[in-house]
């Protein structure tokens, strides 16, 4: 189905063709005329089916009949980075009409967000505790919110918003559009939409398994050794865009560090990097400046970068449905791509968990050449840690590394592995 079927105002399709957009992708397909009808939409889809076109161009359609410079819609999202992700396809989509879109969340000055409200910015995209904070200090005015977007509601119950994402839905008119997306529903986002959404439709397009366009891969290593492993797999891949998840924001930055002092462009992305910083890792590794980006979970969901070939597990993630959504920023829009974990003896638990999902084995891989048997270096008196060796999480204890073995041909090798 083409752009043009689902009879959206013609301004919008300058936006459409410019993003490149032609064919809808199946949660576009379900999505868009629900919404344009506008039905209350419960949405669950894997992360690069392009969710955030399939609720903002219904928006864009109904925001181009009715008044301007009044804010008409509100979008409630978990991360900062997500709220600018959303803020990026608002505007690219709606170049040429000038509906006006503004970002709101913490970290930053309020007072470019206090003007956006006064102003009355069409679209605001907001996260939950920053907007709350405004709205009652009096500077938002939601009686004119015509539709309301919850998106990644799980997310947002992850991180403790829920209390005040209710508050704000009390603020709003009760008649309104509503669309929620979540990619799990624990009982309480459950309550959340039940209280929420008048007989909603329910689209969902698959999520219990990661994409089918990405490939996967396990390398068993011994703890010690992860951070060599990693630096060699580096060098005998292509490393166009890779993305590296860490367990902790201290990982992430050591693992970096260690990263550019093999010579590679590198940034990073976690919690204790300030707004600015984020922005300009994120702006990095997008326009190719910096080729591998290492980053804590806060970079699972809506990190869109439609050209990453590769995620690397340096830590394997805690839960199933974190997983999925770490390797799920390679393999958008159709295109291929490659997930490898780093693996030791304590990850047995949640490898077997995955190949459940994924109906099958997980192909173990091992590096020709590489010594897995490397003893590990002696511990410094007083018990620190080794300079350079990237610190172990102390939730999990020791444990004997495991013998890796070889699979046969390296899967890897059309991707320069020698």
């Amino acid at each position: 189905m083409n752009f043009e079927q689902f009879n959206l105002d013609s301004r919008l399709m300058v936006g459409i063709k410019k993003a490149g957009y032609d064919t809808a992708t199946p949660i576009q397909e379900a999505a868009i005329p629900a919404a344009l009808r506008g039905r209350d939409i419960i949405g669950t889809a894997q992360t690069g089916t392009g969710k955030t076109a399939a609720f903002v161009l219904p928006i864009l359609h109904r925001l181009l009949e009715g008044p301007r410079n009044v804010t008409r819609v509100l979008i409630v999202t978990p991360t900062r980075e997500l709220a600018e992700q959303i803020h990026d396809v608002v505007k690219a989509l709606s170049a040429g009409t000038r509906l006006r879109s503004a970002t709101i969340y913490g970290g930053v000055g309020p007072a470019p967000q206090v003007k956006a409200l006064r102003e009355g910015a069409e679209i605001l995209i907001v996260c939950p505790g920053r907007f709350l904070d405004l709205v009652n200090q009096g500077h938002a005015h939601l009686g004119k919110i015509e539709t309301l977007v919850l998106d990644e509601a799980d997310r947002m119950f992850d991180m403790g918003f829920l209390p005040d994402v209710k508050r704000i839905i009390k603020a709003l008119p009760t008649q309104r559009q509503t669309m929620l997306f979540s990619a799990t529903f624990p009982a309480e986002v459950e309550l959340l939409a039940s209280s929420s959404l008048k007989n909603p439709q329910k689209i969902a397009m698959g999520i219990s398994r990661p994409a089918y366009t990405v490939t996967h891969a396990l390398y068993p290593v011994p703890p010690h050794l992860k951070s060599q492993l990693l630096i060699e797999l580096l060098k005998r891949t292509d490393t166009h865009s890779v993305l590296i998840f860490a367990r902790t924001k201290y990982r992430a930055q050591k693992v970096a560090q260690q990263i550019e002092r093999a010579g590679h462009k590198v940034t990073s992305l976690h919690g204790d990097r300030s707004q600015g910083q984020r922005q300009s890792a994120l702006k990095g590794f997008k326009d190719g400046t910096h080729q591998i980006m290492v980053a804590t979970d806060i970079a699972a969901r809506g990190l869109d970068v439609e050209s990453i070939s590769h995620v690397i597990n340096y830590d394997m993630p805690d839960t199933a449905d974190a997983y999925i959504h770490r390797i799920g920023r390679t393999g958008r829009a159709q295109r291929t791509g490659d997930a490898f974990t780093l693996v030791t003896s304590e990850d047995n638990d949640m490898i077997r968990i995955l190949e459940r999902i994924m109906n099958g084995p997980i192909k173990r891989e091992t590096l020709e050449g590489f010594d897995y048997t490397a003893a590990a270096p002696p511990k410094p008196a007083g018990g620190s840690r080794g300079r350079g060796a990237p610190r172990e999480d102390s939730r999990r204890p020791p444990r004997p590394a495991p013998t890796p073995k070889s699979y046969g041909r390296n899967r890897l090798a059309p991707r320069k592995i020698r």
